[in-house]
């Protein structure tokens, strides 16, 4: 499964992510630095499975409906690391049951 992670979130939280069966990678090493959210969404359907986002407007801005790529938005205290750690597991519990154009929210 090809993760991207948002902007917004600490680029060392994929290494957390990144096993065997998921490959993370960020928006700015995808090549999707500074891209509106529809644009990111739209390009990065292309390529991953799942976005990752802490954007907390992103499921009232865009509609996955149709769409092949999956949405986990994390809620955490800020995008610290530190803060965004605790939330690993069920992101990677999340990975094995989310849906295409599906929008999970946890934290």
């Amino acid at each position: 499964m090809r993760i991207l992670l948002d902007e917004c979130i600490q680029r060392r939280l994929k290494f957390s992510l990144s096993t065997s069966n998921h490959r993370c990678e960020t928006a700015p090493e995808a090549g999707f630095a500074g891209k509106t959210n529809g644009e990111l969404l739209r390009l990065a359907g292309q390529n991953f499975d799942i976005f990752i986002t802490l954007d907390k407007g992103f499921p009232y801005q865009q509609n996955l409906e149709g769409q092949r790529i999956s949405t986990i938005l994390v809620h955490a205290k800020s995008s610290n690391l530190a803060h965004l750690l605790p939330h690993v597991s069920s992101i990677l519990e999340t990975l094995t049951t989310i849906q295409p154009g599906q929008i999970i929210q946890i934290g």
